[in-house]
């Protein structure tokens, strides 16, 4: 009973129309440790397809037929949830222990992560695993620069996954993961190999499970800090004149109700422009710190350290933009911190 107690978790596989994902999904279920999962696939259209390219899952797989799945079909993808795992409960299919949800190429995750982290009833019986961008090396530079859906799916992804880089070569796929890293530096990038056994770890290591992995936090937490020597110089690596990834630095420990005070504002006043914040907060009184994510309006709950990931202290703020926001290291000095501390770093600066 206990085990049935526990979240599911969700993982959310997204990337623009032709990256792989049906692909990259059948190689990753061939893998032993992806044996109990179950999917959903949103096929945009009438008439699903790629549902039948989906080889190792049988009842457990569910097609959403109502269009890209955005807000107007919550409802659809709700009732989805809870039938497997009505299902699940009744023993009609086997006891899964994690769920992807596959979206269309024009689909925005955000809505699915607000879906299942707002609603109470899918809250109580699942949790948020990762958001995987599939980004192809042949055609995905042009569409991220051509397509606001393809840079939204880069900016809000956990993990990118880079795929086709067998047949465009390695100058290619080096060509393309730069600049993604730059796009999304709090993002894990991987080249696509299903047939590694590790390649599972993709799914089923949960980047929300941060304080069971204070390696991840060092690794974006230590790359943060080496652009912190630019002082503040532009990388023109852009690839979408919309998107930008800056970050935010300081020495100091802050005061966690003037910290949250300030992003709720944040937050509420630019909506959907932030795209994907995340960080790790020095606590005024706290020997450990703080590490916060968030999906637009979404701010998961704060997980707490328990030790530093790495020597260094005080807090560092990754924020992906949708547009120009403003001077978000001014107002965080301003209202959070001591004035003159702060180090902005602009990691990528719209065009035009």
């Amino acid at each position: 009973m206990a085990a049935d107690r526990e979240p599911i978790a969700v993982n959310v596989l997204t990337g623009f129309l032709g990256a792989g994902k049906t692909t990259l999904l059948n190689g990753l279920l061939s893998q032993p440790d992806l044996s109990d999962v179950a999917v959903i696939i949103n096929e945009f259209g009438s008439i699903g397809v790629d549902h039948l390219l989906v080889e190792t899952i049988e009842d457990d797989t569910v097609l959403l037929q109502s269009g890209c799945i955005c807000c107007t079909i919550r409802g659809d993808l709700k009732q989805a949830i809870l039938s497997l795992f009505e299902k699940r409960k009744s023993g009609r299919i086997a006891p899964f222990t994690r769920l992807i949800i596959e979206t269309t190429g024009l689909a925005d995750p955000a809505p699915i992560v607000a879906t299942l982290t707002a609603d109470l009833m899918l809250k109580y019986h699942f949790r948020m695993g990762n958001i995987i961008t599939v980004v192809d090396v042949p055609n995905g530079r042009h569409n991220i620069e051509t397509y606001a859906e393809s840079a939204r799916q880069v900016a809000v992804a956990d993990r990118l996954v880079v795929t086709k880089a067998d047949i465009a070569g390695p100058e290619a796929t080096g060509a393309l993961i730069a600049p993604l890293s730059a796009m999304n530096p709090a993002a894990t990038v991987e080249i696509s190999d299903p047939k590694n056994a590790a390649a599972s770890l993709v799914v089923t290591e949960d980047i929300h499970d941060l304080a069971a992995r204070p390696a991840d936090v060092r690794r974006w937490v230590s790359a943060e800090r080496y652009h912190d020597h630019a002082h503040g110089e532009v990388e023109d690596v852009n690839m979408h004149g919309a998107i930008r990834a800056v970050s935010v630095t300081t020495p100091n420990a802050v005061s966690w109700p003037r910290f949250t005070t300030w992003l709720s504002l944040l937050i509420n006043r630019h909506g959907n422009r932030l795209l994907r914040v995340k960080g790790i907060v020095a606590v005024e009184g706290q020997e450990t710190p703080v590490v916060i994510h968030g999906v637009q309006h979404l701010i998961h709950p704060p997980v707490h350290l328990a030790e530093w990931p790495g020597d260094d202290r005080g807090c560092v703020l990754v924020f992906i933009t949708d547009g120009d926001i403003g001077d978000i290291a001014q107002s965080f000095s301003a209202f959070v911190d001591s004035p003159g501390d702060v180090q902005p770093v602009l990691r990528q600066q719209a065009r035009g």
